[in-house]
């Protein structure tokens, strides 16, 4: 079956930086547009940045514009998100999410097929 497997979150001080890792398994990793989103306490999940199948096209949310980058590596099967210059609003679970349909880079919840588990990311002040 389909797996997402989210690692690297983790406890950081304002201003640092995580890099996060999404394994995928069960799927032709190629074949897939990836996301990432992001769910902070008390809040609705929301997108933070897609790539496409080829690495070609990204797509970055405003907030997180100049800090993060995604990445994939195909033949590793695996996206990628490093995030820099961490704000405590960063704060929240991170999701990997893996799209078959969609035709571009997209932040909808519903264009996506599978999800991860989820990591969580704190930054303190």
């Amino acid at each position: 079956q389909v797996q997402l497997v989210e690692s690297g979150g983790g406890l950081v001080q304002a201003g640092g930086s995580l890099r996060l890792s999404c394994a995928a398994s069960g799927l032709t990793f190629s074949y897939y547009l990836m996301g990432w989103f992001r769910q902070p306490p008390g809040k609705e999940r929301e997108f933070v940045a897609a790539i496409s199948r080829n690495g070609a096209n990204i797509y970055y949310a405003d907030s997180v514009k100049g800090r993060f980058t995604i990445s994939r590596d195909n033949a590793k099967n695996t996206v990628y998100l490093q995030m820099n210059s961490l704000k405590p609003e960063d704060t929240a679970v991170y999701y990997c999410a893996a799209s078959r349909g969609a035709t571009m880079t997209t932040a909808s919840i519903v264009e996506y097929d599978y999800w991860g588990q989820g990591t969580q990311v704190t930054v303190s002040s």
